[in-house]
């Protein structure tokens, strides 16, 4: 059995991303059409986790604007033209494949967002994956309004988080 690796995600394996979002995401579906809007609009960014079983992870992430959160389900129609962060919008890893893999995905996304010129990562953290994030240089955001408003959808327990490349 060779070990998982990252690899570009493709149109034919959106299925799998579907199937894997909806197992770790019961609660915060996406449609299909989302999921295949943001690999359209930035397919650097769209990773999956393939193995000799598959594909066992997926990562999307997409050059946004700091302090605004996306619409979860919702589509986004064009990227900003003024983008200063590089938006992870999820990563979802089954858990038998779980253990150091979400941090090669981030360090991938990481020279992405040094090479498209962008200084800064940004995500919500939803469950219990905060102390995840800590570990790979995030930080929590305190909220204001606006960013409450755009973590209503994300769950109770939804952290905006930021991480400054220039300080790693």
């Amino acid at each position: 059995m060779s070990k998982p690796h990252w690899r570009p995600a493709r149109t034919s394996d959106l299925p799998a991303i579907g199937a894997i979002a909806a197992r770790i995401h019961p609660d915060l579906p996406e449609r299909p059409e989302v999921l295949a809007e943001k690999m359209r609009l930035y397919p650097d960014g769209c990773r999956v986790l393939a193995a000799d079983d598959g594909i066992v992870g997926y990562g999307l992430a997409h050059p946004w604007t700091q302090h605004r959160i996306p619409p979860l389900d919702g589509l986004l129609e064009r990227l900003p033209g003024d983008a200063d962060c590089l938006y992870v919008h999820d990563v979802a890893v089954l858990p038998n494949f779980r253990g150091g893999v979400v941090r090669d995905y981030v360090a991938a996304i990481e020279d992405l967002a040094r090479a498209s010129g962008i200084a800064t990562l940004a995500l919500v953290s939803i469950y219990a994956t905060r102390p995840l994030w800590q570990r790979l240089g995030f930080r929590a955001v305190t909220a204001d309004a606006g960013l409450r408003a755009g973590l209503a959808s994300y769950g109770s327990n939804a952290t905006y988080m930021l991480r400054d490349l220039a300080a790693t």
